[in-house]
């Protein structure tokens, strides 16, 4: 299922399926893409052995036609993709939709397209950021010397914490 479920991601670069399958396949289809981005033989040998290399055929005026495999796509187009990317070639977004018969949670794990940057801070780390102050921090912080007053602003006096406290 695993197999199968990345081969389609690797063909049409998006699939439909339910977040258990999603989160299930999206580590799966990671690692592949970083063994593309080594391009070597071993990676491609070792590609081949985890996922099977399956034609990809597209029906044209009702004739079936190859337009490759997996692996070619895999090591050809995605893995020259991604060569700047660290890591988060996928995502997953959430439908609305819910599947006939057993109402599973619908999902579209998709890959992110060539033009979509990283993001460059999440908001776990803006509150890494965001901790107190330490004493030699608010101590430089005292040291440093205040900005003068533009025309027509009126200087501000520094307020010490120390006063306020008590």
């Amino acid at each position: 299922m695993r197999r199968n479920l990345v081969s389609s991601l690797i063909e049409h670069e998006t699939i439909s399926t339910t977040i258990e399958k999603a989160k299930e396949v999206k580590a799966f289809a990671e690692k592949l893409i970083t063994l593309a981005k080594q391009g070597t033989l071993s990676a491609r040998r070792r590609a081949i052995a985890r996922l099977c290399n399956r034609d990809i055929i597209n029906y044209e005026d009702g004739k079936a036609v190859k337009k490759g495999t997996i692996i070619g796509k895999l090591f050809s187009e995605l893995g020259p993709r991604y060569l700047d990317r660290p890591g988060g070639y996928t995502r997953i977004i959430h439908l609305s939709l819910r599947r006939l018969g057993d109402n599973g949670q619908l999902v579209l794990l998709q890959l992110i397209g060539p033009d979509e940057k990283p993001k460059k801070e999440t908001k776990a780390a803006a509150k890494k950021h965001g901790r107190k102050k330490t004493k030699k921090a608010v101590q430089a912080e005292e040291a440093a010397p205040a900005k003068e007053p533009e025309q027509g602003e009126q200087p501000v006096e520094p307020v010490d914490k120390a006063k306020i406290d008590k």
